[in-house]
């Protein structure tokens, strides 16, 4: 039996749209060797099928829509399973449209319960200053992720987490952590799949949202350094992966072993 890959997608697969061709290697070995792998992204912003489309014209194969689970996903799901309201303000995304629709949301600019907010690019000051008039009128705070920062071929760039944190301040509310580092994004997507803890293994190349969703919750990590953070992050930020790769072509498929 092995386990199942869990990967990032953002600095593990891709840093933009420019592909990483030892992740594309790494797919096609598990293609060839029988072995399941899944995509746990905090990127909100992508349908699935948008996200398959996103890496196969990068290069990829062997890529369906139904090995994505992003944190548009989680965050719909989360409310939908903690409360009872269905009408739903969005900040975000395609990816975030389609999640609160498959989970039974009505979205609505007229008295919402909900501000969901993920990532997209074009939003502006006034879209930002509508969905803060939601919340100042009552409506619950729910951010996607807490990314500060995201990997790009060139750099980074502000991450969603760091938008959530403006609505916060703003409003004077706490949304409800559901995305990595924290449980609800790997227990729902778990159950999504008919999975355990015991049944998979992380790979991420940030030490704060992937390696640490790991850590704090007994799975098994690979932390590779191909986006956010590099190896001498790790005594800084006290957290331990279980395995520390350059790439993916140094990933060892007896780490798969149960």
């Amino acid at each position: 039996m092995m386990k199942t890959l869990l990967l990032d997608l953002d600095g593990t697969m891709y840093r933009g749209t420019q592909i990483i061709e030892s992740a594309k290697a790494l797919i096609d070995q598990c293609v060839e060797k029988g072995v399941p792998y899944l995509f746990l992204t905090n990127n909100s912003m992508r349908t699935r099928q948008e996200n398959a489309l996103h890496m196969e014209k990068m290069g990829y194969e062997h890529i369906k829509p139904q090995q994505f689970y992003n944190s548009a996903m989680a965050s719909a799901q989360y409310a939908a399973k903690h409360f009872k309201q269905r009408k739903a303000y969005y900040i975000g995304a395609n990816g975030m449209k389609e999640a609160l629709e498959e989970a039974g949301f009505t979205i609505t600019d007229k008295i919402p319960d909900f501000v969901f907010v993920g990532l997209n690019k074009e939003m502006n000051y006034h879209d930002y200053s509508k969905g803060l008039a939601h919340l100042l009128h009552g409506a619950k705070l729910i951010g996607t992720n807490q990314d500060r920062i995201l990997a790009k071929p060139d750099g980074f760039e502000i991450g969603n987490g760091s938008i959530v944190a403006m609505f916060e301040y703003a409003s004077k509310q706490e949304s409800p952590k559901i995305a990595k580092p924290h449980a609800p994004i790997l227990e729902l997507c778990l159950e999504a799949n008919g999975l355990t803890k015991e049944d998979v293994i992380l790979v991420g190349d940030n030490l704060e949202t992937d390696i640490s969703l790991g850590y704090n919750n007994g799975v098994e990590t690979v932390f590779v350094e191909s986006g956010v953070h590099k190896r001498e992050d790790i005594a800084s930020l006290g957290i331990e992966p279980d395995h520390v790769i350059s790439d993916l072509s140094e990933f060892r498929f007896e780490w798969l072993e149960k």
